[in-house]
């Protein structure tokens, strides 16, 4: 669906429904780590257009974690009116597992319910005193890493799966040469955190490692923070993240919020709510607000998961799964 057809369905779903009395109820989004300020801003902007076009006030409510330990939490119970986390095998595990919203749920919003993305960058210190300019530097015995763990974090997942594109794109690049690489990545990982801002605050609040692969949000926003303290790196080659959304259909109708949900995912792709994206240095999908910030998004040569990997079904199955090669990679380091 165009996007304009879905800004316009913002207004629509609005409209056509304020008329309607909704009791004062809840709104939990449960999301991954590194996106807080991201909802905070999201949820004060809806928040107030919502209350404008309805009279209705939102109780928004946040919840974040590993992206992999949140869509477990939301297995196991947790009533989230929607989920917005790094990666579609996580929401896939949901629908699957729980029956609460289809399995075809990524074809309901543009971009595979995608309304931003994201790449993996590096952070280090200032003036990088260890010199790291592409991926093949983290392998040196001189720098320590610091990366979430992809058993729990998503955002470990990307930066895995990108260390690995960048080892296959080499000349003479397999994937036996690509495991070996990223099995160097991980015998260099100081700490393994079970999520990505959990990662940011072991290098950036501890002061343990060298370099920090991250989401490149999370990157500048601590770069932002300290700018005296930290410069970010753009690897040569990276991957496009594409951290989905997606409404808990069984548990918006049971609660009463579907109208409410179904107008929040459609907002994110609002002009608005784009322009709230780059400034939380998300890469928004609007294209014209995307070359607004042209400043920020770096370009650099980004691979996908569908055509790098084969999508994530096949990824998940492969790399994280139990005895999948990430396993096999840490008996391999022990």
């Amino acid at each position: 669906m165009p996007l304009n057809q879905i800004k316009l369905g913002v207004f629509a779903t609005l409209l056509g429904f304020s008329s309607l009395s909704f009791a004062a109820k809840d709104f939990l989004n449960v999301s991954y780590d590194p996106t807080r300020e991201l909802y905070t801003d999201i949820n004060k902007a809806y928040g107030d257009y919502w209350k404008q076009k309805t009279g209705e006030t939102i109780n928004f409510k946040q919840s974040h974690g590993g992206s992999g330990k949140q869509a477990r939490a939301v297995i196991d119970g947790l009533n989230a009116d929607v989920v917005t986390l790094a990666l579609a095998a996580d929401i896939d595990a949901i629908a699957e597992k729980t029956g609460k919203l289809p399995l075809n749920w990524q074809q309901r919003l543009p971009q595979n319910s995608t309304p931003y993305t994201s790449t993996i960058v590096f952070l280090v210190r200032k003036d990088n005193p260890k010199h790291i300019k592409d991926w093949n530097d983290l392998i040196r015995p001189d720098v320590a890493i610091i990366t979430p763990n992809p058993k729990t974090s998503g955002g470990a997942r990307w930066n895995y799966l990108a260390a690995w594109a960048w080892a296959k794109h080499q000349p003479h690049g397999t994937d036996q040469s690509a495991q070996e690489f990223v099995r160097k990545i991980y015998k260099n990982t100081k700490v393994l955190d079970s999520g990505a801002r959990g990662a940011t605050t072991t290098f950036v609040e501890r002061g343990i490692g060298d370099v920090l692969i991250a989401w490149e949000n999370e990157a500048y926003l601590a770069a932002r923070e300290q700018p005296n303290k930290f410069e970010i790196i753009t690897p040569s080659l990276s991957i496009i993240a594409e951290p989905p959304v997606a409404v808990v259909d069984k548990n918006v109708e049971k609660d009463g919020n579907k109208y409410v949900a179904q107008g929040y995912v459609n907002f994110l792709y609002s002009p608005l709510a784009q322009n709230i994206i780059a400034t939380n240095y998300y890469r928004p999908r609007n294209e014209e607000i995307l070359k607004k910030y042209s400043q920020t998004f770096k370009p650099l040569k980004l691979v996908t998961i569908d055509q790098e990997f084969g999508g994530w079904s096949k990824v998940q199955k492969v790399h994280f799964d139990n005895n999948g090669i990430f396993d096999q990679i840490v008996k391999a380091n022990q």
